[in-house]
C-alpha cells in the first residue's frame, strides 16, 4: 500500500492545541504518518533572510524569514507531547529537522528510525551526511533538484551509511560510495525518493510526474511524489503511476493566518484524497489479464456463437447463407467461422440453434 503523509508542516501556527488537532484529523482522514517541522529558528535562517514570494502572499505580511519562523517554532519539550498523542492514537510521527541540533533531538531523544531530507536541504551534504550517519530509513525530496544533485546527495547518502564518522567526507568519496556494492545495497535498503515541484501552489504544467518515473528508473529506487498542488487529483494520477509514498500538506482551515494553509488541502479533502488513492490502489490489481470472477458470469450473456441462420440438414455444407453468429456465447465460437465454411454439418439444426461440430 501506499505510504500516505500527511504533511502538518508549520500549519499549527506556533499554537499547541492546533498541532493536537492535526494530529487526530489526520489520523481520522486515514493517514499512515502526520509530519511536523523541528527547527531552531535561530539556526534556520540568518536576519538578512527574506520570505519566498508565496509567504510574502500567503500571509499579507512583509518580514524576515526569522521573524516568520519564529512564531512557526514549536519547542523540543512540547515535542514529547506530540509524540505521546500520536501514539496513542495510532499514528506515526515524523517531523523534518532543518538542522543538527534539531536532526540529534529527533533521533536520539525521540527515538525516529524514519527521517525526511526535504527539497531545501538537499544541497546541504553536511546535515544529509549527518541524516544518514544516524543509520535511519531517509525519505528524500527533491523539488529544485536536477538528476546530476539528486546522484550527488545520494552519494552523500551512501557514504554516510558505508563509512565510519573516521572516514573524510569529500566528492570522490561520495561518488566511490555510491558505485560500490556496499552504497547501492544501502540506498535501496534505506532510501525512498520523492519528486516535488517546490511551489505553492505548484502550477499544473510544472507538475511533470512523468519525472517521478525517471527517478525511480535512474537511480533504481522507490520513488513517491510530494504534493504541493492544488486539489487531490495529482496525488491519485501519482499512485496510479506507481508512487510508493504521498505526501500532501493539510490544514484545519485554509482561512487560518500562515505561509502554507492556502496551499494545503482542509480534513474533508485529506479524507477524499486517501479514500480515493485506496480505491485506485485495489484497482490496479494484479496486472495479470484474464477474465475477472465478476466477470465470468458474463462472459455467456456478452459473447456470441455461430448458429443456424435457417434449418440446417444433416450432410448440408455449412456456408454464409445458413451460418449466423449471435448470442449466447455457450456455443461454437466465431473464431471457428471460416473452418467451418464448406464442411459438411455431421447433424440437422433448427432456426437459431447453437451449432456444436
Amino acid at each position: 500500500m501506499t505510504l500516505i503523509i500527511a504533511e502538518a508542516g508549520v500549519n499549527h501556527n506556533g499554537n499547541e492545541k492546533t498541532a493536537f488537532a492535526l494530529i487526530d484529523a489526520a489520523r481520522e482522514a486515514g493517514a499512515d504518518i502526520i509530519k511536523f517541522q523541528t527547527f531552531k529558528a535561530k539556526n534556520l535562517a540568518s536576519e538578512t533572510a527574506e520570505q519566498a514570494d508565496y509567504q510574502v502572499a500567503n500571509t499579507q505580511k512583509q518580514e524576515t524569514q526569522l521573524s516568520m519562523l519564529k512564531r512557526l517554532e514549536l519547542s523540543y519539550e512540547f515535542h514529547h507531547q506530540l509524540v505521546k498523542h500520536c501514539e496513542s492514537i495510532g499514528i506515526e510521527f515524523l517531523s523534518t529537522a532543518f538542522d543538527s541540533e534539531s536532526l540529534n533531538f529527533l533521533v536520539n531523544d525521540l527515538g525516529l528510525n524514519r527521517l525526511k531530507i526535504p527539497s531545501g536541504e538537499i544541497t546541504n551534504a553536511p546535515l544529509v551526511l549527518e541524516h544518514a550517519r544516524t543509520n535511519c530509513n531517509l525519505i528524500v525530496s527533491t523539488g529544485m533538484a536536477t538528476l546530476a544533485e539528486v546522484e550527488a546527495v545520494l552519494g552523500v547518502i551512501a557514504f554516510g551509511y558505508t563509512t565510519d564518522k573516521t572516514e573524510k567526507p569529500c566528492e570522490i568519496a561520495f561518488q566511490q560510495a555510491y558505485a560500490s556494492k556496499e552504497g547501492q545495497k544501502a540506498l535501496k535498503e534505506k532510501v525512498t525518493i520523492l519528486h516535488c515541484t517546490t511551489e505553492y501552489p505548484a502550477p499544473m504544467p510544472e507538475i511533470n510526474l512523468r519525472a517521478m518515473d525517471t527517478l525511480g528508473k535512474a537511480f533504481e529506487l522507490p520513488a513517491g511524489y510530494s504534493d504541493h498542488s492544488e486539489g487531490i487529483v495529482i496525488p491519485i494520477a501519482a499512485v496510479a503511476r506507481g508512487a510508493v509514498i504521498i505526501e500532501k500538506h493539510f490544514t484545519l482551515d485554509r482561512n487560518m493566518e500562515g505561509p502554507d494553509h492556502k496551499a494545503s488541502l482542509d480534513p474533508n479533502e485529506l479524507s477524499s484524497m486517501i479514500r480515493a488513492i485506496r480505491q485506485v490502489e485495489v484497482a490496479l490489481g494484479t496486472g495479470v489479464k484474464s477474465p475477472t470472477v465478476s466477470e465470468a458470469k458474463n462472459i455467456v450473456v456478452a459473447r456470441k456463437s455461430l448458429v443456424a441462420k435457417q434449418p440446417i440438414k444433416a450432410g448440408e455444407v455449412f456456408n454464409k447463407s445458413n451460418v449466423a453468429i449471435m448470442r449466447p456465447g455457450s456455443g461454437m465460437t466465431p473464431s471457428l467461422f471460416w473452418s467451418l465454411m464448406n464442411q459438411k454439418s455431421t447433424k440437422s439444426y433448427q432456426s437459431g440453434e447453437l451449432i456444436i461440430e
